[in-house]
Parts: structure tokens; sequence; C-alpha cells
């Protein structure tokens, strides 16, 4: 058996009557001590109560039993002064009925009581459950409502409130302004330094953002860095404008998180109701495309909703929803502009460009899809696609017989931070069979800004092959001299924006005549974009330029054409 449960029997059935029987003997030998008549029947009472309230009925009558066996024993104690009458017998008699009785009366009360603060207890354990299931209610339905980072109301509550506050709009003829904000570069700031920053930045957004506003307007979070302002009886566009503008203004101050100053800039896109939507989704819809629309201007501004943003936009979606399947449906081609000597006049080498024809959309300008694919991670694809093709099309040109010329092909800033862009280079050179002298690329001075030691270790290993590196656009970033001997250039391109007035602006001819003196004493070649007219090809010439590229002499030609000018230019 169970110790504890032992134990447990002892104090509930025994303890009570031997503590009775101790009290009685102790107050028998008191009494008989200091008494000559004493009173055990007042004294066994006191035990006999004593031991059933404390150990309950069953110790109480134990107890009486002990206590009337007692009373029993002191009467028939010959020469003492209680002894055997008909009036003590009728004494002993009445105790014995009397003790019993009390005892379980006694035990009874006990009982009673216990059980009244035992429902008293339970009364108000089960009152603290209540009130913690309607606190734990109270949070879940908070939880429901309101974001858990930034406790501004979430997409569920802001939706109603809009909903609401359109249909206090309908009733007074005011108007309602919808904001919706995006953090620019908060992803940036995110990989940098973590998402713990980044959570306390956007706790310290939502806080300056709720400054200024009035108790009417609703300002929520609706996920990620989007939040929302809900402007209610505007007076018409210039109010949102002016709270628009008021938001960017507070952004110009740096935000202190974990004791780092941070500087971030919202995009804002203004929708107005019922101007520019009947219902709560689509009037959300505007003010996204009017967000995105002021991140493509450069971020930091706001721009209100138009139908013309809106054809943009769509427009944009069928182009991003065609360049999803323009590989697997072979939509793309390259064609090739050939890079001219200034001295001689000849072809020296080529640069693949790709173009793109959609069957409904037509042919797709690259600067509306190549930024596109870079945004939506199809650059590499298609990047590994135009460097492969190029270089199997002038691997065939050779092996046709024409003469060997170098072909350039564009490497993005995204590409260039692939961790395998070199395997794919080798594997492209590998698979044509092309020599790698006979392979430029391309890359931009921002590359060059951003190098890392890997990166420029590529273009070093890519060099010793034999692959030729060049610098497009040169003149529109900030690269340094050290930066172009490190990562292995040997051509410079100047922007064609420095040429397009060569012929009649002094200060193009300065920074044309700057690029070129300081390109031949680094040892690179030079090469002139955009030359359009013979007066550009004229100045270039009398500045010594190298190569130049442009309409002047041809525009890009589809590989057969181009092949058929090879071809002219080789019998010459």
């Amino acid at each position: 058996m169970n110790p504890d449960k032992i134990l447990t029997v002892f104090k509930t059935s025994c303890l009570g009557p031997l503590l009775s029987l101790l009290t009685v003997a102790l107050l028998a030998v008191f009494a008989r001590t200091f008494f000559p008549v004493p009173n055990p029947p007042a004294i066994l009472l006191i035990t006999v109560v004593y031991s059933a309230f404390h150990g309950g009925v069953r110790s109480g009558l134990l107890s009486a039993a002990i206590a009337w066996l007692y009373f029993a024993w002191f009467f028939s104690i010959p020469g003492e002064p209680f002894h055997y009458t008909h009036e003590n017998l009728l004494r002993v008699l009445v105790w014995a009925a009397a003790t019993p009785l009390i005892a379980v009366m006694t035990g009874l009360l006990k009982q009673r009581s216990q059980r009244a603060f035992e429902l008293e207890r339970d009364n108000a354990v089960l009152t603290a459950l209540i009130a913690e299931r309607e606190q734990s209610a109270e949070r879940l339905a908070h939880l429901a409502s309101y974001d858990t980072l930034t406790d501004l109301p979430n997409r569920t509550l802001f939706h109603d409130r809009l909903t609401q506050a359109m249909a206090r709009i309908d009733r007074n003829e005011k108007m309602l302004a919808l904001l919706l904000l995006d953090m620019d570069r908060f992803k940036e700031i995110n990989d940098t330094f973590g998402h713990d920053t980044g959570d306390r930045l956007l706790v310290a957004v939502a806080n300056r953002l709720q400054q200024g506003l009035r108790e009417v307007d609703t300002i929520a979070r609706l996920g990620g860095d989007e939040f929302t302002m809900v402007l209610e009886n505007i007076g018409g566009a210039e109010t949102a404008a002016a709270v628009a503008q008021k938001v960017v203004d507070i952004f110009t101050q740096p935000f202190i998180v974990n004791e780092r100053e941070l500087f971030i800039m919202p995009s804002i896109g203004i929708a107005l109701y019922p101007r520019d939507a009947q219902d709560a989704n689509t009037l959300l819809r505007n003010a996204d495309i009017a967000m995105y629309h002021a991140k493509r201007k450069g971020g930091g501004n706001f721009q209100f909703y138009t139908e013309q943003i809106h054809t943009q936009t769509t427009h944009q979606s069928d182009i991003e929803t065609g360049l999803r399947s323009a590989l697997a449906r072979s939509e793309f081609t390259l064609h090739y502009q050939p890079q001219i000597e200034i001295k001689s006049g000849r072809i020296v080498g080529l640069e693949a460009l790709i173009r793109w024809h959609h069957d409904v959309l037509g042919s797709v300008a690259p600067d509306q899809f190549i930024p596109l694919a870079e945004a939506i991670g199809l650059i590499d694809p298609i990047g590994e696609w135009v460097l492969h093709t190029a270089c199997a099309q002038n691997r065939a040109w050779q092996a046709a017989g024409l003469p060997p010329l170098p072909v350039a092909v564009n490497l993005s800033a995204r590409q260039f931070r692939q961790g395998d862009l070199l395997k794919t280079i080798l594997h492209a050179l590998q698979a044509t069979g092309l020599d790698p002298r006979y392979l430029e690329l391309e890359i931009t001075e921002s590359v060059i800004i951003s190098h890392s030691e890997e990166a420029i270790g590529m273009l070093q290993r890519l060099s010793a092959l034999g692959v030729q590196i060049s610098i497009d656009d040169f003149g529109s970033g900030y690269s340094s001299l050290a930066s172009l001997k490190r990562c292995a250039v040997s051509r410079v391109k100047i922007n064609p924006f420095f040429i397009r007035n060569i012929s009649t602006n002094p200060d193009d001819v300065a920074i044309v005549t700057a690029i070129i003196a300081m390109a031949w004493g680094l040892q690179l070649k030079v090469t002139a974009e955009g030359v359009e007219n013979k007066e550009q090809l004229a100045q270039l010439e009398s500045l010594n330029c190298d190569d130049y590229q442009g309409y002047y002499f041809s525009r890009p030609l589809p590989a057969d054409e181009m092949e058929k000018l090879l071809r002219t230019q080789a019998r010459l």
C-alpha cells in the first residue's frame, strides 16, 4: 500500500480518537488531583466535539465510544462520589446516546463547512477561468484584427473600415483618398542588418506615420513593408497630395534603430473614391498600380492613379506574362551590329543584341523587357541563351570561311553576381568550339563599382584565357582607373550621350578627348557608340578614336543579313 495513503488514513481515522483518549486521561488525572468532585462529562464532551470537528464523523464516533467507556468505568469505581445508582445509571445511558449524536452532528457540520469552503474555492477557480477565457477571446479578437508587430489594423480590419468609410462617403457626397505606401529598398536593409533590425524599423515607421493623422483617418499595415492610409471627407485631390507630401517629408529624417541611423523613403500610390473605383478591392488595386508607377519614377515620391498608368501597367503585365514563355516558344533572336575601325573603315567586331517578337504584342523593345527580366529573375536563363547563341553563330561563320571577328555579349549586373557565371561562359565556349579570343564580354561601370574580389578574380581568369572585357556606356558611372586595371578591361565604349552633340558641343568634345587620352594611357581600345552622321564620325577621327558603332554604318542586322555584309567586306 502507498505510504502516503496509510498516513492519510491514520490522520483521519485514528489520530483524532488517540488524541481524545490522551486528553481524557490527562484531564482525569488533573481532575482527581486538584478537584475532589471532577466533572468528566464536560471534559469528555469537549474532546468528542474536538475530535469530530477535526477528524470527521468517523473520528468523532470513535472518540465518543472511548469517552463512553471511560465514563462507564468512572462510575463503577467503589468508594467514588459517583457510584451506581438509578440516577447515575440514567446519566450513563443519556451520555451513551448523546455523545454519538453530538459526534455525528459535529462531523456533519464540519463536512458541510468543508463542502462550502470547497464550493467557494471551486467558484473562485471557475471565475478565474472564465475571466482568463474572456481575456484570451479578447486577445484572439485583437490578433485577428491588428498587426502583431506594429499593433496597427491589419488587412482584414483595414478592408472593413475602408468599406464603412466608402459607405459614409456615399451618404455625404464627399471624397475619400486611399494611399498605399511601400518602403523603397527595405529588402536591402533586411539583408544587410537582419530581420530584427527590419522589424524595429517597421515599428518606427508605423509610429511616424501616425503623426499628424486625424482621428477619423485609418492607417493600417497590409503586410511586409506595405502600409495604407484612408483619408475621409477630403475636399479633393489637392488635400490627398498635401498629406502624401507631408508623409514623404517626415521620412527625410533618419530612423534610429539599434543605435544606428537608417534612411528609408516611401513610394506612395493614391486612388480616389468614387472617381477611380466603385468598390474597395478595385480602389486598392488602383492605388497599388499608382504606387508601382511611383517606384518606376525612382521612389521617394507619390503618384495618382490614372487610366494612362493603368494602360501602361496592363501592358507591362502582358509583357511579363509573355516573357515567361518566350524562351520556350523560341521567340528571341539575335541581331548583330558591326563595330568599324575608323582609320580603315573595316568591320573589326560585332555586338550581339537580343530582339523579341511576340505573336500578340509584336516587337518589344529591349529597354522594355530586359529590366523586367532582371526584376523577375529571368535574365539569367535569357543571358545564358544569348551567350551560347552568339558563340555558336560566330563559330558557324568561321566554319563557313568568314574572317574571324570577336562578338560582344552584354552581361547584366545580376548575371555578374552569379556564382557559376565563369562555369557558364566556359561551357558555352567548349560546347560551341569557339576560341576565347573571339568572345568579348561587355559589363557596365556599376558592376566595377560594386565588384568583389571573387568577381575580379573571375574577370582576370577569363582575360588570361583570351576573352576580352569591355566597359559599356563608359562615362555614365564612377569607375576608377584602378578598377579598370584590376578588372583586366581591354576596351571602353563611350556613352552615346557624349557622342550625340560632339560636333557642336565643346564640353562633349572635351569629355571624349579625356576618355580617349585616359584609355590610350592605360593601353585600352576606345569604341564610340551611337554614331549617326558623318560630322560625328569626322570629329571622332580627329580625336584619334579607334572604332565606332552606330546607325551611320549599319543598324543591328539579323544573322543572315549580317553574314551577307561580312561576305561583301571579305571580297573587298
